[in-house]
């Protein structure tokens, strides 16, 4: 397996997109947004994870962060996407989703080729991780991080976005607590 796109030592900080199989616009429903904030504050709270920045788009997810405390941050975002599969799938079965059948048939039909007996799949296999190397790759990437939302049109201003750190950075209410990086 390769490993150019994974978190292969600990505690550095690495810039990780996680991203739903067929780019499924699952995060469009709040409730679905709340399960990633949620898990991603277990995280940080159980699983030693510490975020810089972040950004729940519709289909996937943006993370400066890192492991620390001895945890390994590749253990960090298995255990994270398992979980939050588990739970995207509960929502979509218990709550009001008007695309549920289409949903649930996609996230079948994507586990189907598996060799272990799954039913659903929600996250594409992996995720894609950056080494941070330098001050202006982490400015490149959390700017990346914050417009986002811009760049698709989903607000005009990276801080009007309630799903990402950019609200934290410009001391805004927000949804997770994050460590603010000094970005100039």
């Amino acid at each position: 397996m390769s490993t150019k796109y994974k978190a292969t030592t600990t505690e550095d900080a690495y810039f990780i997109t996680i991203t739903t199989v067929g780019w499924i616009d699952v995060f469009t429903r709040l409730n679905q947004k709340q399960i990633i904030i949620q898990a991603l504050h277990y995280c940080q709270n159980q699983k030693g994870l510490q975020i810089y920045g972040y950004c729940i788009m519709h289909s996937h997810i943006h993370l400066l962060c890192k492991a620390t405390n001895g945890f390994v941050l590749s253990d960090v975002m298995r255990d994270f996407k398992k979980f939050t599969s588990k739970k995207i799938i509960q929502t979509i079965i218990e709550q009001p989703e008007s695309r549920r059948e289409w949903m649930l048939d996609y996230f079948k039909k994507a586990c189907a080729h598996l060799k272990q007996e799954q039913h659903y799949k929600v996250w594409q296999n992996g995720y894609h991780a950056e080494h941070i190397f330098s001050n202006k790759f982490i400015k490149q990437k959390m700017d990346y991080i914050h417009n986002n939302p811009v760049k698709d049109k989903i607000v005009t201003l990276p801080e009007d976005y309630y799903f990402s750190s950019a609200r934290n950075y410009a001391a805004l209410e927000n949804e997770l607590e994050v460590i603010l990086l000094e970005l100039y």
